[in-house]
């Protein structure tokens, strides 16, 4: 019984680990030069998400793996680059380092009709490989094809540098420059934050406002709160009236800030974490703007009319799931949702597992390896999964539920609460 492993990132060596532990045989596939996933620094001329100011917004004791803390020399806030040495020490803990064959993009995954999966694989110099597995397990993340917003008017005539975040490496690169960072997400704060201590002037261009939390609530790591007993007992309502309260204690309203008030109640929709930008708003480092409109040669013009001279803009406006390996409507369905059992197997495609492929409030390690130990337990026959109806029923159960909470965006159909999720798989 031979698993073919794809991505050696967080999630993929979580389940290197795990498939290693039940006895499965596993060859694991990754792309990139070396383990890590987003965390690893892009090399020389290769695109990739781990600008250097980048640290985690999870704390470093929930965020490494159970049986391979991180160092106690570790901030408990790691940056990206310890976090990726970190995570290439687990793999060499782990004993898996000789079951990863790196530089190796996967191409087509595609069930066989004895029930085998056939992986074509193309290494550094070109050359593909078609190998038969088992099963497949899929580790590669959902930030694949960022995503741009469709073209204001004038955009085509702009005298400056349009950006993804997935381009933006250091804030030194815009010394002396005018930039404008479009977002409101994780990316998006981080970058204004670290573009304004090097940027002649920076603006933040906001559409919709979120909410923003701190990353410790009353001396407290967030994702320590998510995972405590007291917190877990409150009902959603309890849950949103604590935290709406501590946020108005410790940092009052955004519109006090400049930025748009949220349409929305808090755990509706994804949180940004950040102790940097509203600092930098108020030390007049970072100046917030309403959506962009349109481009005037070299100015910016706003949704409000107003309009700033602009050198760079960078869109920190996200990324879309794509997996083009796997087959049409795999694992995103027809509606836009992703459709797995326990957000991990897809019921119409016997043998195909994904791993991390979840949003949870928090860290997402102690979730990833109960997925990869449940995974590894049904891969070494140890453990058994229903009925492919039953798994379309729960499914379309939890869709409509988490459709009530956060409506019914794509995004959505990933989020998961850490203590009940665990508890479930732990049933599992």
């Amino acid at each position: 019984m031979t698993v073919c492993l794809i991505g050696a990132g967080l999630s993929g060596l979580a389940a290197a680990r795990a498939l290693k532990a039940e006895g499965v045989d596993f060859v694991c596939l990754e792309q990139a030069s070396d383990v890590g996933g987003i965390w690893r620094r892009p090399q020389a001329g290769e695109r990739g998400p781990g600008y250097l100011s980048l640290h985690l917004n999870t704390n470093k004791r929930l965020t490494g793996y159970a049986d391979h803390p991180m160092p106690e020399s570790y901030p408990v806030y790691p940056r990206h680059s310890d976090f990726a040495a970190y995570l290439r020490s687990f793999a060499e803990w782990a004993g898996v380092l000789d079951r990863i064959e790196l530089e190796t993009t996967v191409e087509s995954v595609r069930r066989r009709d004895d029930g085998t999966w056939t992986v074509v694989g193309r290494d550094a110099h070109g050359t593909r490989t078609a190998r038969e597995f088992t099963r497949v397990v899929v580790a590669s993340g959902h930030n694949t094809e960022p995503v741009l917003p469709p073209a204001a008017p004038g955009s085509d005539r702009f005298k400056g540098t349009i950006l993804h975040a997935l381009d933006y490496r250091d804030g030194s690169d815009f010394a002396g420059r005018d930039v404008v960072v479009v977002g409101l997400g994780a990316s998006a704060v981080d970058i204004a934050a670290d573009v304004s201590r090097h940027a002649a002037r920076t603006v933040l261009s906001v559409r919709r406002g979120l909410h923003i939390l701190p990353k410790q609530v009353f001396g407290i790591p967030l994702d320590d709160i998510a995972e405590a007993p007291w917190w877990t007992r409150m009902s959603l309502e309890e849950q949103r009236r604590f935290i709406e309260q501590a946020l108005l204690v410790s940092r009052g309203r955004l519109r006090d800030y400049g930025l748009p008030e949220p349409d929305h109640r808090i755990f509706s929709s994804a949180v940004t974490i950040s102790d940097e930008i509203l600092t930098r708003i108020r030390h007049g480092a970072v100046t917030p703007k309403p959506a962009i409109d349109s481009f005037d040669g070299d100015r910016v013009v706003f949704a409000d009319g107003t309009s700033v001279r602009a050198d760079v803009v960078v869109h920190c406006t996200g990324y879309r799931m794509a997996y083009p390996f796997l087959p049409t409507g795999c694992p995103i369905g027809p509606q836009g949702s992703v459709e797995l059992y326990k957000r991990v197997v897809a019921p119409d495609h016997p043998g195909l597992y994904f791993i991390g492929l979840v949003r949870p409030h928090g860290s997402v390690t102690r979730i990833v390896e109960a997925q990869a130990r449940w995974v590894a337990r049904v891969a070494a026959g140890r453990a058994s999964l229903p009925e492919p109806e039953v798994m379309r029923k729960e499914i379309a159960g939890y869709l409509a539920a988490i459709a009530g909470q956060y409506g019914p965006a794509q995004g959505a159909s990933i989020q998961v609460d850490v203590a009940p999720y665990l508890e479930e798989l732990r049933h599992e």
